[in-house]
């Protein structure tokens, strides 16, 4: 019995976030609000009260937030981090016998009973408090408990003892006993801004040279920094920089067998020339990657490097570790099998080996070499095929230092693996959003990552493409399915991507029967035209900038669909924290006929109500409509224009169609008569 708290009443349940039971932390960015709920309650009828408890790891103080009660014993409250770090945070709940004390007062009163005694108990309370308290607050105190005692009207009395006055400052002085604290103190990780909202242009740097025949440079990167820029992209992802290992080397189409004077797959890490710390000599040396990042930087862009923890047969570990890898009955070395797929080019990492303290250490120091060369994003390739543990470990063991890094897992399997990835520490990552098409299936898919617990830990970052993956959407449907694709990544996530010329030139010619691009760059250089303008570059290019200036674009988690009656049709709102700014998307998912129907905008979700008059303002045509209910009618053409993107704003008063003109075209009205 001595151990037991036999005088704490209350009971703390189902704290959410909560991952794993508390072996995992929350993710947020600073800035963005953090809410957690609880079910705090006590027996009996007395009243509960519930505390937030939260502070960043390096502090000693608890801050405290005091939760709100939504019903049905269910409690909540917000805090938004200031900082980058790990924050802790926890629960309390406890009896407010002054409050419990002030509902029966209120109740006996309102029924006409003698609370002459009850009087007296509140002037105990007072005084007990004032105890405690500090000299300015003991005298209001002092003074608030005489006047119940003395008072001669019962009606001013209660008057006194349940106004704010009284409750505020009860409430901040007062002593609290036999409080209950959550059984856990639970994490939440805190990263930069970019982790949240981030676009993505992918690119092979040997494929850069403005003349055809020569192998780009970093030099020749550098050159196309204000293109990217223009196109509003803040990150550019590079595939491998190192040495291409000659054993096995892929050729043109992912043949066996290469030509002389084909380059290789540069995922096919590692040569003569060095391994996964070294760059083919062909791009540059590490100083002219240096100058490249921080030109990069100068135009507002983050380069993101490649970290594929895989070999050739000629990386220098096979030779200095060869305890690092599997090894067959015949001598050779075990390489990466994906049947059908053939990958004699690339020898996996072993992660079982006895040796694995220093195989962990020589990639942490792979790590911490390109950081030191200012990388601070890293896109990993295939991490579900490398041992949770060790990345847990690395991550942790990067953010010590380098809590802005970023990590974004391509891990295209299984969900509870992905899921993993994404707990133990991984900041974002890819998703199945390449194979969702229809409106049902985009509907779910979003609702599960926005309405379930993933929200709290799984960061999504959508790609229309890879170079590994060419899908049917973008194979068949041309450039209205490019569009339409790239539009919904870049409204429907905060953080999305693109494998970028063949994107925006709109190439997507099949293996025949596959999900691959015939030609791939993957194994060979291509010489584009970087200079070539397309209807598919200049969206992307629009939708980047509005992204960047409306901030309900600048979260994945705020997100309403609403109802249509084409299933062609997927219509959503988005919108800031504060609601000043709403967003209305509507896309057209056939690719090849125009698409007629009534679309339903969810106002209550957007704190609008049916009757009032709307303007919603296409920021990819500049057209702009007047809207009076919920239900609308709208008519897309996909060789025109496949998708609208409104922003939603107030009408002018006495605004009507006949104000709008301008931007009506026959057949393309929209009503809702």
């Amino acid at each position: 019995m001595e151990q037991l708290e036999g005088t704490k009443r209350v009971v703390i349940e189902n704290v959410k976030p909560e991952i794993n039971c508390g072996r995992y932390p929350a993710k947020r960015v600073v800035g963005e609000e953090m809410v957690v709920t609880a079910d705090v309650f006590g027996d009996g009828h007395d009243e509960v009260k519930a505390e937030l408890l939260y502070r960043h790891q390096r502090k000693k103080k608890w801050e405290r937030v005091p939760m709100r009660f939504l019903g049905n014993d269910r409690w909540e409250a917000t805090f938004a981090p200031d900082g980058m770090g790990t924050y802790e945070y926890t629960v309390e709940g406890w009896v407010d016998h002054f409050f419990t004390w002030q509902k029966g007062l209120k109740k006996k009163f309102e029924a006409n009973q003698d609370i002459t005694v009850e009087l007296q108990i509140g002037a105990q309370h007072l005084e007990e408090a004032a105890e405690t308290a500090k000299p300015g607050q003991q005298k209001r105190l002092y003074k608030w408990a005489e006047q119940l005692r003395e008072s001669n009207s019962h009606a001013e009395a209660v008057a006194l003892a349940t106004g704010h006055d009284v409750s505020d400052l009860m409430n901040a002085c007062c002593e609290r006993k036999n409080v209950t604290t959550y059984d856990k103190i639970l994490q939440l990780n805190v990263e930069r801004q970019k982790a949240l909202f981030s676009a993505w242009y992918e690119f092979f740097p040997r494929s850069t040279a403005q003349e055809a025949g020569r192998h780009g440079t970093f030099k020749d990167c550098e050159r196309l920094l204000p293109r990217i820029a223009e196109m509003g992209f803040d990150t550019i992802y590079l595939p491998p920089i190192h040495p291409i290992g000659h054993a096995f080397r892929k050729g043109k189409n992912n043949s066996v067998t290469s030509e002389p004077g084909e380059p290789g797959s540069p995922w096919a890490i590692g040569s003569e020339q060095g391994g996964h710390d070294a760059i083919l000599p062909e791009l540059g040396t590490l100083e002219e990657f240096r100058g490249f990042v921080h030109q990069a930087r100068e135009h507002g862009i983050e380069v993101a490097l490649d970290f594929a923890i895989q070999c050739s047969p000629d990386h220098p570990y096979v030779k200095e570790h060869p305890q690092w890898f599997k090894w067959r009955p015949d001598g050779t070395v075990q390489y990466a099998e994906n049947p059908p797929k053939k990958y004699q080019d690339v020898l996996p990492v072993n992660f079982e080996t006895e040796d694995w303290p220093n195989l962990w250490r020589e990639l942490r120091r792979i790590l911490f070499h390109w950081i030191d060369q200012g990388v601070f994003v890293f896109r990993v390739d295939n991490p579900h095929t490398k041992a949770f543990a060790f990345w847990e470990w690395v991550i942790a063991e990067v953010h010590r230092e380098y809590p802005q890094v970023i990590f974004l897992s391509e891990a295209f399997t299984r969900p509870r693996v992905m899921e993993r990835l994404a707990k133990i520490g991984f900041t974002q990552t890819y998703t199945y959003y390449t194979w969702r098409n229809s409106a049902q299936e985009l509907r779910e898919y979003m609702q599960e990552l926005t309405q379930t617990e993933l929200r709290e830990y799984y960061r999504p970052n959508f790609w229309p493409n890879t170079p590994d993956i060419n899908p049917v959407a973008l194979q068949e449907g041309g450039e209205p399915a490019h569009i339409t694709r790239v539009v919904m990544a870049a409204t429907l996530s905060s953080n999305y991507g693109i494998y970028g010329p063949v994107y925006e030139f709109g190439i997507a010619t099949p293996v025949p029967g596959k999900e691959e691009y015939l030609d791939s760059e993957k194994y060979e250089i291509k010489h584009w035209d970087w200079g070539k303008l397309t209807k598919i570059r200049e969206v992307i290019t629009l939708i980047n900038k509005i992204r960047k200036v409306n901030p309900a674009l600048q979260t994945t988690w705020n997100i309403a669909f609403g109802d249509t009656d084409n299933p062609a049709f997927l219509c959503y709102a988005k919108w800031s924290s504060d609601y000043k700014n709403k967003m209305l998307m509507i896309i057209n998912l056939d690719p090849y006929h125009t698409q007629a129907g009534w679309v339903k905008v969810p106002l209550w979700k957007l704190k609008m109500q049916d009757g009032q008059q709307y303007l919603v303002h296409d920021l990819l045509t500049e057209r702009k409509y007047t809207w009076t209910s919920e239900w609308n009618y709208v008519e897309l053409r996909p060789h025109e224009m496949p998708v609208h993107v409104f922003r939603i704003e107030e009408a002018t008063p006495g605004m009507g169609h006949a104000d709008l003109d301008d931007n009506w075209l026959p057949n393309e009205h929209h009503s809702n008569e």
